[in-house]
């Protein structure tokens, strides 16, 4: 329960960390006495991030002010059974006569045993075919994919964490050292499903979507062959669909401090004052994508393409473009020796 638990005045970052390192989708809000002030889901965070809220500002605008709630005096079944199932909810608070928080129920308890991995229809497509340069001399020998990392390839993580949240429709886009690759991908246990598509040229990180064979009716996930990812997927395509996006980029938020004083001069260019060691924020594409079928009408056979410039010729289009921000700790970019370092100390 301790760790299900905020104050108000917390920050929007450091919100976002705890349901991250969490694993849970909700937090209880209260003050210094555990009495129940509201809730606050990944959701609300997602949205305040996206309206432009600080990382920085508190959280105490965007938390639900009226949660839903069980006295410990009368906890009756049906009830919050029907609270879970009918409002949706994650978490349900039980608080005494005084409303002070004695006790968070949580659906992965209140339903034990009773919820299984439901398989997903999606199509999940991995960009397996760059050169992966930044990660010499180690990418002349091996394929980017089969690079280890904690005694696996980084292919294997990826793969793992889709078909643990039900994703078995998984295809790998394939051109450098493919046949290295493909003889790896032959040996694991893996989803039966999982397919290779070979480029003859290479295509880009956008190009060789056009060879796949089969027309798609629902949105698939595009995920770069160098990213691990912790995050809910089938939480990403409901997002996806419920804001009826065209396409959908995963971004992470990011603080990056300058440890300067910075001088902020006017439009005249006079001193106005100096900011100190001033900190700000961003939201920072990570190469995971929900792509809807209406996307890849633009990409044309057998040429190359990146995703910046599919991007732009979305935007071109007046196609809706989402962003689904998620905290910094929550995926490792194995593409570059730094960050590669960092993820095999991290994860």
């Amino acid at each position: 329960m301790k760790n299900l638990i905020i104050k108000k005045n917390i920050k929007i970052g450091e919100a976002l960390k705890k349901i991250s390192d969490g694993g849970h989708r909700c937090l209880v809000v209260s003050n210094s006495s555990k009495i129940l002030l509201g809730t606050l889901s990944d959701g609300d965070l997602r949205r305040a991030i996206i309206k432009g809220y600080n990382l920085n500002s508190n959280i105490s605008k965007i938390y639900k002010k009226n949660p839903r709630f069980v006295v410990n005096d009368n906890l009756d079944k049906k009830k919050i059974n029907d609270y879970f199932l009918k409002s949706k909810l994650d978490l349900i608070p039980v608080v005494d006569s005084k409303k002070r928080i004695v006790d968070i129920l949580n659906w992965n308890d209140f339903f034990k045993n009773k919820e299984k991995v439901i398989n997903q229809t999606n199509h999940v497509i991995i960009m397996s075919g760059g050169k992966g340069t930044r990660l010499e001399p180690f990418t002349k020998i091996l394929p980017k994919p089969l690079i280890p990392v904690k005694e696996k390839p980084v292919i294997s993580h990826i793969i793992d964490r889709f078909e643990a949240q039900g994703f078995r429709n998984i295809s790998m886009i394939v051109n450098y050292k493919a046949d290295i690759l493909k003889a790896y991908l032959s040996e694991i246990k893996t989803s039966k499903k999982l397919k290779i598509i070979q480029e003859k040229v290479p295509l880009g990180t956008a190009g060789g979507l056009s060879l796949l064979k089969k027309k798609l009716k629902d949105p698939l996930i595009l995920a770069n062959c160098d990213l691990i990812v912790n995050a809910n997927f089938t939480d990403l395509v409901k997002y996806h669909k419920k804001n009826k996006f065209d396409l959908t980029m995963v971004a992470s938020t990011k603080n990056f401090s300058i440890p300067y004083g910075v001088c902020d001069l006017s439009i005249s260019g006079n001193f106005k004052k100096i900011l100190e060691k001033p900190s700000y924020n961003f939201l920072i594409n990570i190469g995971l994508y929900v792509l809807s079928p209406s996307i890849l009408k633009l990409i044309k056979k057998n040429s190359f393409l990146d995703m910046n410039i599919l991007i732009d010729k979305a935007k071109k289009k007046k196609l809706k473009i989402g962003v689904y921000p998620i905290d910094d700790s929550s995926w490792h970019d194995v593409g570059q020796w730094g960050e590669f370092t960092k993820t095999i100390k991290s994860l």
